[in-house]
């Protein structure tokens, strides 16, 4: 048949040019092994119809096939990535359509809220079963390298409040402020009082229990709110995590949102994820049309240096930057073992389609992170056109208290 034999030429072209761990099993019973070796992965194909996907295998194909049950795939969720990133640049070309594409999205406040919901209002139970006892979905700051996640998480809390200098009595707003931790730490710790946004309901509302159960309802107000229709002046602002949601287009306007409730003399913080390629292009290989087909709807990754330079376009100056791509690596691969770890209670809180999507990408990401297709940026800003005696001399301050 000539499916057969382009199968056949497929996987003896991949054969010639790496050694995967992979076997291949097909619906008639027939195999292919990629390697010598023992396989690490099986890809079991049930049906003809599903060859398609693996004759082009993109990360979007491969990835799109196993969540809709058109192929199933044993073997560690880390291997897997490893795996079919080989098919991917064994057989592709990195380019064109399954290059860096640059995505341009249009947000409105309400795609932007229904974006928010489908990824965080899966539901709390969700994620509590692969995050850490906080539930901090974000980078993770391994200052030794030897913390366990939760240390870490803590860490990279008050290693960004010590950034930005937080002071007893000051004010802090938390632009996408996820489950509370930040602000609850910010409270507690450094004796701020805080606002935090979400447009999540689910954090919404398990945050304000958190902040009623700590019994600090007097010092932090959690709203179900848009970052844009924010009002008032804050000492200090963070957002973590959420600037991937704002569209490369509408970095202007949300740093210059940012410098509008900054108070003079403020101190503010972004920390996101940015894409390694200098047009803001999205990961190769399909696996960003993965992620904005099934994880992140309307997501966009601005390179660095678009977010200085719209930084600076919205009325901010930076002045400390810190790559902490390595950072972010550890912590996907924490949550993926979580995830895996985790598989059965997982099973009992999401359908079978959600549960494969997330295994995936939390695998993919710490993969992602690891070979640099995408990265991990802590930007601390103030006003533009301060004195520059207003600025500190170096970053001892930074980690002298921690």
């Amino acid at each position: 048949m000539f499916w057969e034999k382009k199968l056949d030429a497929w996987v003896e072209n991949i054969r010639n040019v790496s050694a995967l761990p992979l076997r291949l099993e097909l619906w008639n019973g027939q195999h292919y092994d990629f390697s010598s070796g023992t396989p690490e992965v099986t890809l079991k194909v049930p049906h003809a119809s599903a060859i398609t996907s693996l004759l082009t295998p993109s990360l979007a194909n491969l990835g799109e096939a196993y969540v809709e049950g058109k192929i199933e795939v044993e073997g560690k969720v880390k291997s897997i990535i490893q795996v079919a990133n080989g098919l991917a640049s064994n057989t592709l070309k990195a380019e064109g359509r399954l290059g860096r594409m640059v995505r341009s999205v249009t947000h409105t406040k309400k795609r932007d809220a229904e974006a928010i919901q489908y990824h965080y209002d899966v539901s709390n139970d969700f994620y509590k079963l692969f995050l850490d006892e906080n539930m901090v979905y974000s980078c993770a700051y391994f200052e030794n390298g030897d913390e366990d996640l939760g240390a870490a998480q803590l860490k990279k809390i008050d290693h960004i409040l010590q950034k930005i200098q937080l002071k007893p009595g000051q004010t802090l707003l938390d632009i996408g402020c996820g489950w509370g931790a930040l602000v609850l730490r910010a409270a507690q710790k450094f004796g701020a009082r805080c606002v935090g946004v979400t447009l999540s309901k689910n954090q919404y509302a398990l945050a304000r229990e958190r902040v009623e159960a700590a019994g600090l309802s007097d010092r932090i107000e959690i709203r179900l709110q848009d970052y844009r229709d924010v009002t008032g002046t804050f000492d200090r602002i963070t957002s973590v995590g959420m600037f991937e949601h704002v569209g490369i287009k509408n970095l202007p306007t949300y740093f210059a949102q940012i410098r509008k409730l900054l108070a003079d003399g403020g101190m503010a913080m972004n920390h996101g994820i940015t894409s390694t390629d200098i047009e803001n292009g999205e990961s190769p290989y399909g696996a960003g049309e993965f992620i904005d087909k099934y994880v992140f709807p309307a997501g966009e990754l601005p390179h660095i240096s678009t977010v200085l330079r719209t930084m600076q376009e919205g009325g901010l100056e930076a002045f400390d930057v810190e790559n902490l791509r390595r950072h972010y690596a550890r912590t996907c691969g924490i949550w993926a073992d979580n995830f895996e770890a985790n598989a059965e209670a997982i099973h009992r809180v999401t359908d079978e389609k959600r549960y494969r999507i997330w295994r995936v990408y939390l695998a993919g990401s710490a993969y992602g992170f690891e070979r640099d297709w995408i990265s991990l940026y802590q930007v601390i800003c103030t006003k533009a056109g301060r004195s520059a005696q207003q600025l500190p001399w170096s970053r001892k301050y930074i980690y002298a208290q921690q």
